[in-house]
């Protein structure tokens, strides 16, 4: 009897359950066209922004790198695009008892413009800086981050062709 206990823990130890993967929606990889929309700058960021004399340098430094990726076209009006990608920035603020600080992010929303229901939210953080040069850096590479995060969605659950 003990030599069946010990075989079937040996069974059990080798099945390897698999966790179940949950589907993403099939709009963001069956989509041709998107929109981009600014979501804007949060109140503090805005005054750096304005004081940097480019308001609105997210939104302009995204809808480059996404006509670059070229992926999806790039539609001048919602009801022309599948996807909404809305592009927002945001420095909330992390208090940690002694200090208050910045947390810069970028976050990208993805709305099915028929349902108009969110699909997915992307938010990557952005280093703060001290230059200008740097700082516009720092935002370039969080934007290349989400358009990364993206990417990898797409790949990861795209339907092979014919």
């Amino acid at each position: 009897m003990m030599v069946l206990l010990a075989g079937g823990s040996v069974a059990c130890a080798q099945q390897t359950p698999t966790a179940p993967v949950a589907p993403i929606p099939a709009r963001i990889i069956t989509a041709r066209k998107v929109f981009i929309a600014n979501g804007g700058v949060d109140a503090t960021s805005l005054t750096a922004f304005r004081r940097a004399k480019e308001p609105r340098e997210p939104y302009n430094q995204f809808y480059i790198a996404m006509k670059k990726w070229g992926r999806y076209e790039v539609v001048g009006a919602p009801g022309e695009a599948d996807l909404v990608l809305q592009l927002s920035f945001s420095a909330p603020i992390s208090d940690c008892v002694k200090s208050t600080s910045y947390q810069p992010q970028l976050t990208l929303l993805i709305f099915d413009t028929q349902t108009h229901f969110r699909l997915w939210t992307f938010t990557e953080p952005v280093q703060g800086a001290f230059l200008k040069s740097t700082w516009d850096k720092n935002v370039e590479k969080g934007i290349g981050s989400l358009i990364e995060d993206l990417m990898q969605l797409v790949a990861e659950h795209a339907v092979p062709g014919p």
